[in-house]
């Protein structure tokens, strides 16, 4: 159970009391923040092989002993500190999908910012929801772990003084469905070196809250609801998979779309909705039915459902005075392989631009429609080979991740020895696929449009950490500059994971206000893992922590910095 403290909320930072100027200009920074708490946590993560969410033998990363792991619930401002205990038997590290980490890239938790927490060790993250709400969850994002699962959900609940753009619902469900694998993670792991099952190969069932299918003889459960008819219930919906699109839908029931990724949409009735690896979602459903179990179904896209039916999840949505289980056949959704039903939806879910979210202004205070772009990334995955093993490329470049965190290197030595800034091509493919630490420029409070072009045969997903971008336009085939006249930049939803279409491209706009090193990532654990990666370097000179947070006390050193000492702690002091 999570310890709450309700102390001033410069407490949550004491960490900083070495450099004493800083800790004051943190207290004058965050007394304004009114009624945050401090959230304390502490999880034992450990493989555990009882779990067996399906009947295989088969590790499972569990957190203090749950899979999937426990809720992080919060308001917007709190201080969330996780003090996270490695009982695997090897480096871990935790990052928190979608939440912004605002000035702060040094709790990100990606192997670009954070030394990993080595087995037997515990280190503490400490990051605030500043100026945010939502639906997002966290996941290890090392190692191939996720894999073995270790995710769990995060809500960032409005404060009591912001008023919500729906009614309160009668109670809010956490909904993680994902592809999951049979096979031990670190075995899957080591077979990126055969390109059958580094590109070809998928998963074998979905699973809900970490739960097989309903009636699918390889579980012990199933995942259930209670609800009471004549009630409105909340549904926070993730994609947790490491693969797989999923169309999501109730049986008798249609919902009403609220909100994503931290942003309340326009409210849109929907029979079912496509949910993309690493997006998350909140839908209204209304218990307007007769008393009766009904199917939950979430059906894998551009595939066929018949042919792979351990990967149709399905769950139950239980009325309380119902006495039999579900009847009939599953509800049933959009063709599959229909990618122009997708691009349609994906077009209609708009900014709610007259509700507030974090703020009380209305979310359409910022918008893009006369904005000045200072930069263009076109960025265009592919496979390849390098060394005679696969890849995944961006520009025909494959992330070489290193030992020495990017964010460590930049703080200490200018990136000098680690990394090469702007050697990556963000406009061009290179000639000959090869490997690259990509550490490009993001100019600090400038527009950045990104266009992320599919050359793969299945739905990609990038997301970016530390901002939300707009959506601005999703096409077929190659992008031109002529096609921004197709772009909606009325109201474009904004968040932080966005689907690519195969042989498509998705355009975002992001502002860079948030310094520090941002990872833009596929979404797709197999093209993650296999580079399909980035770091986008947005600095700000002054060293003002109001601009940006020096690194914490418990700041971990690894790479070419693996033991801590004087000159680094020298070097490390404003």
């Amino acid at each position: 159970m999570p310890f709450l403290c309700s102390v001033p909320t410069t407490m949550a930072f004491t960490g900083f009391h070495r450099y004493p100027f800083v800790h004051l200009v943190l207290i004058g920074l965050f007394a304004i923040t009114v009624n945050a708490i401090d959230i304390f946590l502490e999880w034992n993560v450990a493989l555990d092989s009882t779990i067996q969410p399906v009947s295989q033998l088969q590790p499972v990363i569990a957190i203090n002993g749950l899979f999937p792991g426990p809720l992080i619930n919060t308001t917007t401002n709190d201080f969330v500190h996780v003090n996270v205990f490695n009982n695997l038997d090897e480096p871990l590290l935790f990052t928190w999908n979608g939440i912004q980490q605002r000035l702060n890239s040094w709790q990100d938790g990606v192997s670009g910012t954070n030394c990993p927490i080595l087995p037997g060790t515990n280190w503490t993250y400490v990051f605030q929801t500043k100026d945010q709400i939502g639906s997002f969850f966290y996941f290890p994002s090392i190692n191939f772990q996720k894999a073995a699962g270790g995710f769990g959900p995060i809500r960032v609940n409005n404060r009591n003084v912001i008023a919500v753009p729906f009614a309160k619902p009668e109670d809010e469900f956490d909904l993680l469905i994902g592809d999951w694998s049979f096979d031990n993670y670190k075995v899957t792991r080591s077979l990126m070196t055969d390109p059958t099952i580094a590109f070809d190969s998928i998963p074998n069932i979905m699973l809900m809250n970490g739960k097989p299918p309903f009636g699918n003889p390889q579980g012990k459960a199933f995942e259930s609801f209670t609800v009471t008819q004549g009630n409105v219930y909340r549904f926070r919906i993730s994609n947790v998979g490491t693969t797989l699109s999923f169309n999501f839908r109730i049986q008798n029931h249609r919902m009403l779309l609220v909100e994503t990724e931290g942003s309340y949409t326009n409210q849109t009735i929907l029979d079912s909705l496509d949910v993309h690896v690493g997006q998350s979602y909140s839908v209204l459903v209304t218990a307007n039915q007769v008393d009766a179990d009904y199917f939950i179904v979430a059906s894998p896209k551009l595939l066929n459902a018949t042919e792979f039916s351990s990967l149709v999840g399905v769950g139950v949505l239980h009325y309380s005075n119902s006495v039999a289980q579900p009847v009939g056949p599953l509800p049933t959704g959009p063709d599959p392989f229909d990618i122009n039903f997708s691009i349609d939806q994906a077009k209609s879910i708009r900014w709610n631009m007259t509700t507030g979210a974090a703020r009380p202004n209305p979310q359409g205070t910022f918008n893009v429609t006369n904005v000045t772009i200072s930069q263009t990334f076109i960025l265009q995955n592919s496979e390849g080979v390098i060394k005679g093993s696969p890849h995944i490329v961006v520009n025909n470049v494959s992330y070489l991740t290193i030992d020495t965190p990017l964010k460590l290197a930049d703080q200490l030595v200018n990136g000098s020895g680690v990394y090469q800034l702007d050697a990556f091509p963000v406009q061009s493919v290179n000639l000959n696929a090869s490997f690259g630490v990509s550490v490009v420029t993001g100019n600090h409070k400038g527009w950045i449009e990104l266009v992320f072009k599919n050359n793969l045969e299945f739905i990609d997903s990038w997301h970016l950490d530390g901002f939300g971008f707009y959506v601005v336009g999703f096409g077929d085939g190659d992008w031109t500059a002529a096609l921004r006249t197709t772009y909606n930049l009325f109201d474009p939803v904004v968040r932080s994971t966005v689907q690519v279409y195969p042989g498509g491209w998705t355009a975002v706009y992001a502002f860079l206000d948030n310094p520090g090193m941002w990872n833009l990532r596929s979404q797709l654990l197999k093209n993650w893992f296999l580079g399909q990666e980035l770091y986008i370097r947005v600095h700000d000179n002054d060293p003002n922590p109001a601009k940006e947070r020096p690194p914490p006390e418990n700041l971990l050193f690894c790479g070419i910095f693996n033991q801590s000492s004087s000159l680094l702690e020298h070097r490390l002091r404003p």
